[in-house]
């Protein structure tokens, strides 16, 4: 036997793997989760379109890269919804793919939030939440509780780890009579069960800061760290609003700076290396604060500060800034400037800036796996997401 025929029969084992369906997913599974890896897998050849086109596959897709999911772009709070795609291309999702069927409940509602591939809509003529996912289309109309409905509502949606089916909806409203008799409310409900569980409420401190604002819980997105999930509060009282999952339990957290100066903006955020932080800017002189909140041994907390960013070196684009949305998995924060909206890589400094507008309104991240036409059985082959997106 020649030495190129030993060789050639050394290597032919190797070439086995791929020829076991069950392996070569698992291969593919460890593709990265950017919008085009699945379309460009499927363009190698019919057998392996039939594998990443499958519903199971695409189903442990998805769960396979929850925790890192890319970043696709932001719904606008108000204005009917409409998607801002963020990524360049091949992996930029067209803004029609993610719309809504236009409705006449949705003509004035909110969206609350954006998590783990699903959006939260508040739907205040027929007194429901809507739960959508933009991927596949799937919509779910929720009553609200009637002691939510004359309340400025906030909320979170969120799955549990593992599980692609089920979701829980997290409601949060501030309510009293006036500034100083104010409480917090909160009510989960779970799609296995079809229900809302008990009304959960714990009082808000009266701040005497010359505020005659009733504390409210602030139309901005819910932050999950571990298993809690935290709201910015405004008014009155300027602090956080603490929700425990696994405790169904309310708390409110002071913050240790003065954010009452007009202009003063304030954001909650994960922190750097995990647990809760805050992110604050000054108006007197840009310099962005990243405060952490730490635990010790004995179960003590207290605030650091963490780093202080000069924004006005960083982005030399114009002044002044204004925060428009977090996104927490990606640790991503929107800004806007006289320039226009800029997208921050809070870890590695790197801005971008999207587009120019003068016009301001809050951004709901959407961070989810997508992966064009073989993402939902639709029989497209991904070419637009790859060529023209």
């Amino acid at each position: 036997m020649s030495s190129r025929r030993r060789r050639r029969h050394a290597r032919s084992p190797a070439a086995a793997p791929l020829d076991d369906d069950d392996l070569l997913s698992e291969i593919l599974l460890r593709l990265p989760p950017q919008p085009s890896s699945l379309p460009r897998a499927s363009l190698v050849c019919k057998r392996w379109r039939c594998l990443v086109s499958d519903p199971g596959f695409v189903r442990r897709f998805r769960i396979r890269h929850r925790h890192n999911p890319p970043l696709l772009g932001f719904f606008n709070r108000y204005k009917g919804r409409p998607f801002v795609p963020t990524l360049d291309a091949p992996n930029r999702v067209p803004a029609e793919r993610f719309s809504l069927p236009s409705d006449k409940d949705h003509d004035d509602s909110t969206t609350l939030g954006c998590r783990h591939g699903l959006v939260l809509v508040y739907l205040p003529r027929s007194f429901q939440v809507l739960v959508w996912d933009p991927v596949t289309g799937d919509q779910h109309h929720i009553a609200v509780p009637r002691e939510f409905e004359k309340n400025l509502i906030n909320g979170a949606v969120l799955r549990a780890d593992g599980d692609a089916q089920h979701f829980k909806v997290v409601l949060a409203v501030a309510d009293g009579d006036d500034v100083q008799h104010t409480r917090a409310l909160a009510c989960v409900y779970s799609s296995k069960t079809g229900l809302w569980g008990n009304l959960i409420s714990t009082p808000l401190p009266y701040q005497d800061s010359g505020c005659n604002l009733q504390t409210m819980v602030y139309s901005r997105d819910a932050v999950l760290v571990g298993n809690c999930l935290y709201w910015k509060l405004a008014g009155n009282l300027i602090g956080i609003l603490k929700f425990d999952l696994e405790r169904q339990s309310l708390a409110v957290i002071r913050v240790p700076v003065d954010l009452l100066g007009e202009g003063n903006s304030f954001t909650v955020m994960r922190a750097e290396g995990g647990g809760l932080g805050f992110l604050f800017v000054p108006y007197s002189d840009c310099n962005a604060q990243l405060w952490k909140r730490n635990i010790d041994c004995d179960g003590i907390a207290s605030w650091v500060l963490a780093r202080t960013i000069e924004l006005d070196k960083l982005l030399s684009v114009g002044w002044p800034y204004m925060m428009l949305g977090f996104a927490e998995q990606n640790n991503v924060m929107f800004y806007w400037t006289v320039n226009g909206v800029l997208m921050v890589e809070l870890e590695s400094l790197k801005f971008k800036k999207l587009f120019e507008t003068m016009t301001l309104s809050y951004y709901h991240p959407f961070e989810s796996v997508y992966s064009g036409g073989t993402c939902v059985g639709d029989g497209r082959d991904g070419a637009e997401l790859l060529v023209d997106a």
